[in-house]
């Protein structure tokens, strides 16, 4: 047997164990649809497109086909893995000048002027053509029905709405399109009530008719360009059109004889690569110091956060789109450069930190599946900010988000608005290999901002460095250092207070400022994750383990 942590300690979430596929998300509902794809015969593929079509209903402020994706596809038959792009461009009458005379000296938070293209849908048709088996039909009926039909509103749903309803307010009037597809009755759905997004049903009932392009032109296409420059926004129907996905390699490490694999720039995968990397250099603490309790080791969480900030000074410097910057991730990944950025960790103080240029937000769905014959999927679809821009039509029921945000206004700035171009992205899906097994060993990816290569990395190094399995690991107790505000140096800790006491007392020992979050809490962001046991469901005697977060709504699927 040859799971990670086979025989360690189990977290207060269910380690869901089966032989023939299974499907990991952030809510219940979606990993069933996807479940059921896998039962039907649908590929990893299909199942993913469907599980994400759910999630962007269920889950309409984390995601949804107004936003944008990246993906690890794992193709078992040529024993391959590939990288999908479906990140959206900035529009292509884009200009900083623009923004600045609008009265911004920064992208604004939320609003039409934070819309890119949003390019999850051109991903799903891209996917599906070349890995798809089932019809559109099959895929997106899951959703369709839970849109027409309706469902339960979560705690979870209400509290997110009721959440965003002043700031959006404020950004876009209270008359605002948002209002009217979310707070039907100008008040927030109650815990139980249900809820219905009829026109949103509609409009997947449109790509499972006219095929996933529709969303790009035609009368959908039309519908969005009217919508979108009625409220100011840039994005013309050549921008619909024109807008094209991006197959490539994904990127790696070798974390102490693991492969870590992860999607390249635009996506914050290289961010989670470098932190890995720099911690590569240190020993860490022995297996019995994680667990449940998360890292009892407080010079393993020093060392983590120290790394950190210094993985996120390379990010700002450096990461955007590739097309329009040459992004140096071999340097960033050359264990020189890691040896180099370790010598400059102090064990015993924490440093200091230049300001932060990118700004804070949250608001993303990972899903991981892997099917019957090998095949896995890790993708991760995103909003940014919960509910992104708030830019919604209530007459096609999508929800636009905000990626445009992480621009920068500063001229020179690798980041920089420009016509067309990509933003860097939060977003990183991943895949671990070990040595001797052809495909996967685990898939894994995390939600939550610009924490998720660091909730990432500690993941990484709980099933790595710890021999945990996938369960503890989702649900330790993690931490995450950040700005205390936009653009402020990124030295505040945020630290899950189920920590050990001697955790608590040798971060503040070591001059970090640390603020506890209560247990659990969504605030420290989600890492679902699906282990191949003994290489999986194609090799003779393997199976399949998987858990999803407790912070969030979901629960894994198997079978």
């Amino acid at each position: 047997m040859t799971e990670a942590g086979g025989a360690g300690p189990v977290g207060p979430v269910a380690l869901a164990r089966g032989t023939h596929g299974a499907v990991v998300a952030p809510h219940h509902l979606a990993t069933g649809a996807g479940l059921a794809i896998l039962r039907a015969g649908g590929t990893a593929v299909d199942a993913a497109i469907a599980t994400n079509a759910v999630l962007g209903v269920v889950m309409p402020w984390a995601c949804g086909i107004g936003g944008d994706a990246f993906w690890l596809i794992w193709d078992e038959a040529t024993g391959r893995q590939l990288a999908l792009n479906g990140s959206g461009r900035a529009p292509a009458v884009a200009d900083p000048e623009t923004v600045s005379r609008a009265g911004h000296v920064a992208m604004p938070r939320r609003g039409p002027l934070t819309i890119t293209v949003p390019g999850a849908v051109r991903s799903w048709g891209d996917a599906h053509a070349r890995f798809g088996r089932l019809s559109r039909d099959e895929i997106l009926g899951p959703a369709i029905e839970l849109g027409r039909v309706g469902f339960a509103a979560s705690g979870r749903y209400s509290d997110e709405i009721a959440s965003v309803m002043p700031e959006l307010a404020a950004a876009l009037g209270g008359d605002a399109g948002f209002f009217r597809l979310y707070c039907p009755g100008g008040r927030t759905p109650r815990p139980g009530e249900w809820v219905r997004l009829p026109t949103l049903a509609a409009t997947l009932e449109i790509l499972a008719r006219d095929g996933f392009d529709a969303f790009y032109e035609g009368d959908l296409g039309e519908r969005q360009t009217l919508g979108l420059g009625a409220v100011g926004s840039g994005i013309a129907a050549g921008d619909l059109a024109s807008h094209t996905s991006t197959w490539g390699e994904p990127i790696a490490i070798d974390y102490r004889g693991v492969r870590v694999t992860t999607h390249p720039p635009n996506s914050s995968g290289v961010v989670a690569l470098e932190l890995l990397s720099i911690l590569a250099r240190f020993d860490p603490p022995p297996r019995s110091a994680f667990g449940p309790s998360g890292v009892t080791d407080a010079a393993w969480v020093h060392h983590g956060i120290e790394a950190a900030k210094l993985a996120i000074a390379d990010r700002d410097l450096h990461l955007t789109d590739p097309e329009a910057y040459d992004v140096p991730v071999e340097r960033l990944l050359d264990p020189s450069h890691a040896a180099a950025l370790a010598a400059l960790i102090d064990p015993e103080r924490a440093a200091l930190a230049g300001p932060s240029r990118q700004p804070p937000g949250g608001g993303t769905g990972f899903l991981g599946v892997v099917d019957g014959a090998g095949n896995a999927v890790s993708l991760i679809e995103s909003n940014w900010s919960d509910f992104g821009s708030g830019v919604a039509d209530p007459e096609t029921g999508i929800v636009y988000h905000n990626r445009g945000n992480a621009f920068s206004l500063e001229p020179g700035h690798a980041n920089v608005l420009a016509p067309g171009k990509r933003p860097m992205h939060t977003l990183l899906p991943g895949m671990l290999f070990r040595a001797g097994q052809r495909g996967p060993w685990i898939v894994a990816g995390s939600m939550g901002g610009d924490a998720q290569p660091q909730i990432h990395a500690q993941f990484v190094s709980a099933v790595v460095d710890g021999g945990v399995n996938v369960a503890t690991a989702v649900a330790a107790p993690r931490w995450y250092v950040g700005p205390a505000a936009r653009f402020a140096p990124p030295t505040d800790v945020l630290l899950e207070a189920r920590h050990e006491p001697n955790v608590i007392d040798g971060l503040v020992a070591r001059g970090h400022p640390v603020t506890l979050a209560r247990p659990f809490g969504s605030g420290l962001g989600e890492e679902h994750a699906i282990e191949l046991v003994d290489g999986g469901p194609v090799t003779a005697g393997g199976s399949i383990a998987a858990a999803t977060d407790p912070r969030s709504e979901g629960s894994p699927a198997v079978w």
